[in-house]
């Protein structure tokens, strides 16, 4: 088992936008998913599309998609738990569909600067970036539980489980999600 997966998460509802699948939006005349997909795959071995909708748009792209193994739209962490299943590696990183510019090195640095967590996350120079994560797939079983308990809050997972922040001093623009339709429009 070496090497590292990236997933990408895109199986949310889209309810700020109209309900849109918002990884097929465009920006710039292409679908969200892959401004993520082309900056995500140099820094992993493989790149996984975890969707709940159009998964045959998203298998398109030549990656593997994935979908929530468990029920009710749970969230991002209802995508990590199915990728964390599934993945043959160690390690997976995760990246949402609607972070477009995201830093070319993050994954490195969180690889550089996790320890011994089994989890760690982005904090930018203003907030932090639990979607953008680097999650060990031995805390798939604590993740099942916790989902199964009904909770949802990703980052009080991610601390749970003995995760960090990694700190990364890049300029702000790079971890901008896109929001609602105005962002679409206003580009990046």
């Amino acid at each position: 088992m070496t090497g590292l997966t990236g997933v990408i998460l895109a199986g949310g509802q889209g309810r700020r936008m109209g309900g849109h699948d918002k990884g097929l939006l465009l920006l710039d005349g292409k679908p969200l998913y892959q401004h993520v997909l082309l900056r995500l795959s140099p820094q992993v071995d493989i790149v996984m599309i975890s969707a709940n909708r159009n998964i045959d748009r998203y298998q398109m792209s030549g990656c593997q998609v994935i979908q929530d193994s468990v029920p009710d739209y749970p969230g991002p962490l209802g995508g990590i738990l199915s990728a964390l299943k599934v993945i043959s590696s160690e390690w997976a990183v995760f990246c949402a569909c609607d972070t477009p510019a995201v830093p070319l090195d993050y994954v490195q640095q969180l690889m550089q600067r996790k320890g011994e967590a089994s989890a760690v996350w982005v904090r930018s120079q203003t907030r932090d970036h639990p979607t953008l994560a680097l999650i060990h797939r031995k805390v798939a079983v604590a993740l099942e539980a916790y989902l199964q308990r009904g909770e949802r809050r990703l980052m009080q997972f991610l601390l749970e489980q003995g995760g960090h922040a990694v700190q990364l001093n890049d300029d702000e623009s790079a971890f901008r999600n896109v929001n609602s339709p105005q962002d679409l429009i206003r580009g990046f």
